[in-house]
């Protein structure tokens, strides 16, 4: 039987006159991986926060079970400005014990490329202070993977990570012995990792077995069978089970879920979209020429990052463009950018980038376009324009195409300088598509956007006719949106990936191999006896059979203390037992791996 980590028994949290939990129940037990999803605003990281006991609950108890080690990631790290990140993260362990140990080794290599820290000035010596946001949390990040806990509590753990460091972090954290409640926007994170999924919404939160694909099912089912009014919503979660069932070539996994009910639902519901219909309207709104380079090189001050480039956005392409940390992906959208402002007249330093005529760009930056705060959401919408052609005869108005983006009649005389930052990204997205343009350039579109919003955006750009570039971290957006992936692997080359973001990160991944190969080699130590390396394997397998009892052992403490939870005094000098059981058990796991090493 599980042994119960937290419990939280009627909990309740009101912000001014809105209830955010409303009498939730809910439990955490040992090896739940719980994903956590909903709209912006409607509660997540309050739940996590009180779950965690970070903040507490108006009514109702939050409960943890005796001596339970608890790791918490915030939106807000709590690290030391003046000190390194050596000290954050490795603290007083001197070289030769961190560098021996396989755990940290994989962190540091997992979060930061390597274990000298590439891309920070100092290494691990840098100083936190100047460190931008981003850096910061992978170093808590790295911080809080390095340790034990019996349960880890994440919110938002793949921001401002890539595509190998999510890949990475998954297999990680599948790989953990650890309890996981995590809220995350990355869908295909949550499938990789999450067994069950809590959906938080207006004050509830509903509780589903299995992942991202399976709780989509099941939320499905669950609306068709309460036959709300919510037609629209409806039609949204089924439109996303229909691309999940029938989607991305690259998703090799069959989804858990009953096959054939799921077939039912989605029998009348159509593929995304018609890629040969919205290739058509997109050359009668452009015509044959969109984006031509010619033996272009793009650089960022000193540093070439693409050279000799020859290539063509045609009329229709939905491209997905991948690539490591400063590689020039943006860089490069920047320098298609300026040519298509400078009617092609404005070209990059080598080479031409030839823009089509009938070119309109509208180009989304990672950077939040400023507003004035005083402007309501449905006034700045409606200074661009009052109605929007999306093509196929689909036609909205400024407030249409506000609710279709979670913007509901009240909200829409919010002042913009009340707004979230995610709702000022739903608000950057709709002026761009209100501007009616035939090109998009997307630089990270998901940042901020909660789950709901982003099955919209996707919905509303599979019938957009247009040619497009997204660059985004979130796997399972570029694979819904697009339909060919091109990468940038750091070598100054763009390159056409046939299978997608799986053929991109077994290329890093080979690629790292081959480069820590030779290092392997030169630092593999001299062939020891064949006697040696028999009492090595007789020590080996001593340890693993102490491991094992060690298990057995920390299993019944655990038992134990939940069964005498009231009684203070012996729950101490149970934990007492627990803690001398791991610090053994710590010390055989590194002579271990020295010994397999």
């Amino acid at each position: 039987m599980a042994v119960n980590l937290v419990n939280v028994e009627a909990v309740s949290k009101v912000y001014g006159t809105r209830a955010l939990l409303d009498g939730v129940s809910l439990g955490v037990n040992e090896g739940d991986r719980i994903g956590v999803v909903g709209r912006n605003g409607d509660g997540k990281t309050t739940l996590i926060r009180m779950l965690a006991k970070l903040e507490e609950a108006d009514t109702g108890r939050v409960t943890h079970s005796g001596g339970l080690r608890l790791g918490v990631l915030t939106q807000h790290d709590s690290l030391d400005p003046a000190a390194t990140v050596r000290h954050e993260v490795i603290g007083d362990l001197a070289d030769h014990e961190w560098a021996g140990n396989a755990k940290i080794r994989d962190v540091l290599t997992g979060l930061f490329g390597g274990l000298d820290l590439p891309g920070f000035t100092d290494g691990l010596d840098t100083v936190i202070g100047p460190l931008s946001g981003g850096e910061r949390r992978r170093i808590a990040l790295a911080k809080l993977l390095i340790d034990e806990q019996d349960l880890l509590v994440l919110d938002e753990p793949t921001n401002h990570l890539d595509v190998e460091g999510i890949a990475w972090l998954a297999a990680h954290l599948a790989s953990r012995r650890s309890a996981l409640v995590c809220v995350t926007h990355d869908r295909w994170f949550l499938d990789q990792v999450c067994t069950r999924m809590w959906d938080v919404q207006r004050g509830d939160v509903y509780e589903y077995e299995g992942g991202y694909s399976d709780y989509v099912f099941a939320r499905a089912e669950r609306e068709r069978r309460a036959a709300t009014e919510e037609t629209k919503r409806q039609n949204l979660v089924r439109k996303e089970l229909a691309w999940l069932r029938r989607g991305a070539p690259a998703r090799t996994s069959k989804p858990r879920f009953r096959i054939e009910a799921a077939n039912e639902l989605i029998a009348d519901v159509p593929p995304p979209r018609d890629t040969s219909e919205l290739m058509r309207f997109a050359s009668a709104r452009l015509g044959k020429t969109v984006f031509d380079l010619e033996d272009v090189t793009v650089s960022a001050g000193p540093k070439t990052l693409i050279e000799h480039l020859t290539w063509q956005l045609g009329p229709g392409d939905r491209v997905g463009l991948v690539g490591v940390n400063g590689a020039g992906k943006t860089t490069l959208l920047r320098a298609m950018a300026a040519a298509a402002r400078g009617d092609g007249e404005e070209q990059p330093e080598k080479g031409r980038i030839k823009v089509g005529k009938t070119v309109k760009l509208a180009y989304l930056s990672q950077e939040v376009a400023e507003l004035d705060p005083d402007l309501r959401v449905l006034e700045a919408v409606q200074q661009v324009r009052e109605r929007v052609d999306l093509g196929k005869g689909r036609e909205l108005t400024a407030g249409q195409l506000c609710e279709t983006f979670g913007f509901g009649k009240e909200k829409q005389w919010t002042p913009v300088g009340d707004l979230s930052g995610g709702e000022r990204r739903r608000l950057q997205i709709l002026r761009l598509l209100m501007d009616e343009p035939n090109v998009l350039f997307l630089d990270e579109p998901t940042n901020d956007l909660d789950i709901e919003t982003l099955t919209q955006l996707e919905d509303l750009l599979d019938g957009w006719p247009g040619s497009m570039v997204v660059i985004s971290h979130d796997r399972f957006f570029v694979e819904r949106t697009t339909d060919r992936v091109f990468a940038l692997l750091g070598d100054r080359a763009l390159r056409m990936l046939p299978r997608g973001i799986d053929e991109y990160v077994e290329r890093r991944r080979a690629r790292e191999q081959a480069t820590a190969a030779p290092a392997s080699a030169a630092a593999k130590p001299a062939a020891t006896s064949a006697k040696e390396d028999r009492e090595r394997q007789k020590e080996l397998q001593r340890i693993e059979r102490r491991l094992d009892r060690i298990a057995t052992e920390e299993a019944k403490l655990h038992e134990r203390i939940a069964a005498h939870a009231t009684d203070f005094e012996k729950v101490a000098g149970l934990d007492a037992e627990l803690r001398a059981l791991v610090g053994e058990k710590d010390e055989l796991e590194l002579r271990w791996l020295e010994l397999a090493e």
